[in-house]
């Protein structure tokens, strides 16, 4: 998700975006494990700085090393980058590429499919979210409306491509109406009218596009207000039994290897019932984490430090997304699915 940015900015927001970017390839280079999500940011601050040359090289970095974790995305995030500042051939040679090669992430569809779009190329936007939502979205969960929330960008972006080209709803519109969160309704939201609206003297007419340009803006907000996960953090058994010997004041708040298991899922599902989104959990290892108390000039058998942890390990690209799909390995590591184990009803109490 690229960071938000005004439309107009100025010469200093300019700056201030390199001195980030620079800041962000420092510190990749200091984690090396971490490199990639640092580095992907670092390219977005560049592009928000217009230095589009400085993007694509760490782009292609990215692309010729090894281990690369998400190749679809930074391929995607090269093309739109690419095609803004005139290399459009490239640009659409790498979007052909992905949409054969099917990715199974949904964030590498969606920039493609806006990029077409914001060159209006709607037809091949068009195909391009329906391509996506047809291999991604089971029929069962477009007519039940229980499609992840990573997915709904997708389901959004087609019903306002097929606005902008006057088709008529069809069965993925009438899903996008059932996800939309917006107090606005999408016909409203994404009417190609709405332009003529702004022309207007008549201040009724104002007034009604200021609102639905706040609920536009509200939901977009939404999705860039979590860049990364609410994540809880985990142990893996060995890891779990190293930390209890060496810090035992943790015990305290790991009285059992079960119970800490228990707790994750546990937590997990009260948060998704108070209706928070994007949930995660991170694995930590001793190593990292005795680092991670030392940077903070504090001592790891401080229960304290153990959320700020977690989150910084989110923030480094480190959490998995829960609850995992179904018929995937629990994340708990015991090689079960996951509706058979932690995902069992009562599992987390």
């Amino acid at each position: 998700m690229r960071p938000d940015t005004p439309a107009t900015p100025a010469e200093n927001d300019h700056a201030d975006h390199v001195a980030e970017a620079e800041r962000l390839e420092r510190t990749a280079s200091l984690y090396p494990e971490d490199s990639e999500p640092l580095l992907l940011q670092a390219a977005a601050h560049y592009e928000l700085a217009e230095a589009r040359d400085r993007a694509t090289g760490l782009y292609d970095g990215l692309l010729s090393s090894e281990g690369l974790h998400n190749g679809s995305l930074v391929r995607a995030l090269k093309a739109a980058n690419l095609w803004e500042y005139g290399h459009e051939a490239e640009a659409r040679a790498i979007i052909t590429g992905l949409r054969a090669t099917a990715p199974q992430d949904p964030a590498p569809w969606v920039i493609i499919a806006e990029s077409l779009e914001a060159h209006d190329e709607l037809e091949q936007a068009h195909e391009t979210f329906t391509e996506a939502l047809t291999l991604l979205v089971s029929e069962a969960e477009r007519d039940s409306g229980e499609v992840p929330y990573a997915r709904h960008p997708l389901v959004l972006g087609r019903h306002r491509v097929r606005r902008l080209l006057g088709a008529d709803h069809d069965v993925w519109d009438a899903l996008a109406d059932r996800v939309n969160r917006a107090s606005v309704s999408l016909d409203e939201l994404h009417d190609p009218k709405r332009l003529w609206a702004l022309g207007s003297d008549n201040p009724a007419d104002l007034q009604a596009e200021i609102t639905r340009l706040r609920a536009e803006l509200g939901s977009y907000r939404e999705a860039l207000s979590r860049p990364f996960p609410v994540a809880v953090l985990h142990w893996s058994s060995t890891e779990y039994a190293e930390l209890i010997a060496a810090y035992p004041a943790l015990s305290s708040e790991y009285p059992s290897y079960e119970a800490h298991l228990a707790s994750i899922e546990g937590a997990l599902r009260e948060l998704a019932a108070s209706g928070t989104r994007n949930l995660g959990i991170v694995t930590g290892t001793v190593p990292s984490y005795e680092a991670f108390a030392a940077s903070e000039a504090s001592s790891p058998d401080d229960a304290t430090l153990l959320p700020q942890y977690a989150t910084t390990l989110a923030a480094r690209g480190r959490a998995v997304p829960w609850p995992p799909e179904a018929g995937a390995a629990c994340w708990c590591g015991s090689g079960s699915a996951y509706g058979e184990c932690h995902g069992a009803p009562g599992a987390g109490a």
